[in-house]
């Protein structure tokens, strides 16, 4: 799907772009031999950021594209839809 943009994006390119930065300081740390608790630390940050990322992504699209694709269902029928929407926010 080409053209699928959503207004988390933006947001969501910039946690990612952040992540990045992290994970490149975290190869150097390794590089410069640092401790092994300040490298664990900033592999865990990196890992958030992404998770982060990723649920926001989800989300947003759970948001929209099925609020979308339930329109022209009839409202008896949204019910398992709704469900899944409801338990994804555990994800």
């Amino acid at each position: 799907m080409s053209g699928h943009r959503h207004a988390s994006h933006p947001a969501i390119v910039k946690r990612l772009k952040r992540a990045e930065g992290h994970l490149r300081s975290v190869v150097a740390m390794i590089e410069r031999e640092q401790p092994c608790l300040d490298i664990a630390q900033q592999l865990h940050a990196v890992e958030k950021a992404v998770a982060q990322a990723k649920r926001t992504l989800i989300h947003d699209h759970l948001d929209h594209c099925l609020n979308e694709a339930m329109e022209p269902l009839p409202r008896e029928k949204r019910g398992s839809v709704e469900e899944f929407r409801d338990i994804a926010k555990y994800l």
